[in-house]
């Protein structure tokens, strides 16, 4: 089963353990955080998506650690005319491990491993 969540105004294609890197969210490690804004549900042939959003649909998941990424270098230069700056950026990223998908009709990703499908 997968689902595709956005959050810091960015879509992500999630599964059951994936372990995601998004912008910041407020949270400690441990905690757990509910994503609302479900685009789509899918689960094999099965594919439902929402206008925009599917109602009754989430995506749970636990907070691994708050980071930083890898940083980014910003260079601006004029030709032949001694201007030149350069500014490093690191952006602040919280790591997340999906732990749940619940679909609108209530099924959710941990019911159907233990079918086997």
């Amino acid at each position: 089963m997968f689902a595709v969540i956005r959050t810091g105004g960015k879509q992500y294609k999630v599964a059951k353990d994936d372990i995601i890197s998004v912008e910041k969210l407020p949270g400690e490690p441990g905690a757990t955080i509910e994503f609302g804004e479900v685009l789509m549900v899918g689960n094999g042939a099965e594919v439902a998506s929402g206008t925009p959003l599917l109602d009754g649909a989430s995506v749970s998941a636990t907070v691994v650690e708050q980071t930083r990424a890898a940083k980014i270098i910003v260079f601006k230069k004029k030709r032949r005319q001694n201007y030149r700056r350069k500014k490093g950026h690191r952006q602040h990223q919280t790591v997340l491990r999906i732990a749940d998908i619940t679909s609108a009709t209530g099924s959710t990703a941990e019911a159907e491993t233990a079918d086997g499908t």
